[in-house]
């Protein structure tokens, strides 16, 4: 009985030690006021913005000399603030973590397996019967390299779509940068010709008064004035809208006392004669296409791998009449199974991935023509307006107010030159 009791404290010290290297809990609660009061700080705490800032420009990524927002954001500090605050970055940021612990942590042996069998002889001086059994698999195929490869193309994808994520981050900031300038802009020119309308009204009531123009004319042109004014109220309700899609693409709240820099976004330089070579070469979303297709070969080369076993080893003690030393081996035989479903969807899946990259470059393709016709139609029409149209218009506004100085009115001319 006394050996029995020592292989059993036997049995529980190995246990106690295969234990000893497991994890243990903790506890994060979520703090959401925490999470608030810290948002409302995003702009006075700088330090962290300016190291960033320096680390964009030793990269050569776009980017201002310096941040500091108390003379107000402009355009290129506003990308820095996206780069570093946005919500969706964040979490694209975060699910690369996942990636990266995946990654660090492939390839690993199999825990070795610890078994135990014992019996109770029933008869008055029956003995203690026990086996003890410690298995381990020695992976001869290969298959954890493959499996580290994998995980690594898996976390490179991630990255990609980081890169692609930021890079989109900044068209968008642009845009909505150029949409809340365009905004403030025609909301000065409908207050300017507000008020130059509301002094033409005073006018249109002293030549109704006097006879020189009907009560239909006086009448357009005051609901012309109303239109206006709605108008007005329109257009300032699209600039507050304009500006707080500004704030949230930046991660910051819309009650953040942020002073936003008027002014138009740089111009994006052409970068080559060859547009379609560049977007081969250089598209993020295309990049990204290429870290699939890569995770595909991998997972595939993994699936094929697994065709070929791992040995199972195993080693312990038993006490079945005489103490024992026992050993085991095992090894699987690829005869009926050979993961041939496996194998089969992940060839299918490259197939897939190989197609959705090159259809992704077809759409990109198409989507670039669109986007440099769309270009030479607003720049040449950006250049009728400003050479021929609006000079036109400012003398005949001008002409008009002589005009009405003078008593003369044309209400038709006038409601249509505003």
């Amino acid at each position: 009985m006394e050996t029995s009791s020592r292989s059993a404290a036997c049995a529980c010290a190995a246990v106690l030690m295969l234990l000893a290297g497991c994890q243990t809990y903790e506890r994060a609660p979520l703090d959401l006021p925490a999470h608030q009061q810290a948002l409302s700080l995003r702009l006075t705490e700088t330090e962290p913005l300016t190291s960033f800032v320096e680390r964009l420009n030793e990269q050569g990524h776009p980017a201002p000399d310096r941040f500091d927002p108390a003379d107000g954001l402009d355009a290129a500090e506003a990308e820095v603030l996206a780069l570093f605050y946005n919500p969706e970055l964040r979490l694209a940021r975060l699910r690369a973590g996942i990636a990266l612990a995946t990654a660090d942590n492939a390839g690993l042996w199999e825990d070795p397996v610890f078994g135990f069998d014992g019996a109770e002889i029933l008869s008055p001086e029956g003995p203690f019967e026990l086996g003890l059994m410690l298995n381990l698999t020695i992976p001869i195929s290969g298959r954890l390299s493959v499996e580290k490869d994998r995980a690594r193309s898996q976390y490179e994808t991630e990255l990609r779509r980081i890169v692609d994520a930021e890079w989109n981050l900044r068209w968008l900031v642009r845009e909505a940068w150029a949409r809340w300038a365009t905004t403030l802009e025609r909301q000065r020119l409908l207050d300017s010709t507000l008020d130059q309308l509301t002094h033409v009204g005073s006018i249109i009531d002293q030549l109704e008064s006097a006879g020189v123009i009907t009560r239909v004319d006086a009448r357009a042109i005051r609901a012309q004035v109303t239109s206006l004014q709605a108008e007005t109220q329109r257009v300032r309700g699209e600039a507050e809208r304009s500006r707080l899609v500004v704030l949230e693409l930046l991660g910051l709240p819309p009650d953040i006392d942020a002073s936003l820099a008027e002014g138009m976004p740089l111009d994006a330089e052409a970068a080559t004669d060859d547009p379609t070579a560049r977007l081969i070469t250089h598209n993020t979303l295309l990049a990204t296409r290429r870290a699939e297709y890569q995770v595909a070969e991998d997972t595939l080369r993994l699936e094929i791998r697994k065709q070929y076993p791992d040995i199972t080893i195993g080693a312990g003690y038993g006490n079945e009449d005489d103490d024992r030393l026992l050993l085991g081996v095992s090894l699987p035989i690829p005869s009926l199974n050979a993961n041939r479903k496996e194998i089969a969807e992940a060839r299918a899946e490259r197939d897939l991935a190989r197609a959705i990259a090159e259809t992704t470059f077809e759409s990109l393709a198409h989507e670039l023509a669109r986007a440099q016709a769309t270009l030479d139609a607003v720049v040449q029409g950006q250049a009728a307006y400003e050479t021929t149209l609006v000079p036109m218009l400012d003398d005949q506004s001008r002409e008009l107010a002589r005009l009405m100085d003078l008593g003369e009115v044309d209400t038709v001319l006038l409601l249509d030159t505003i």
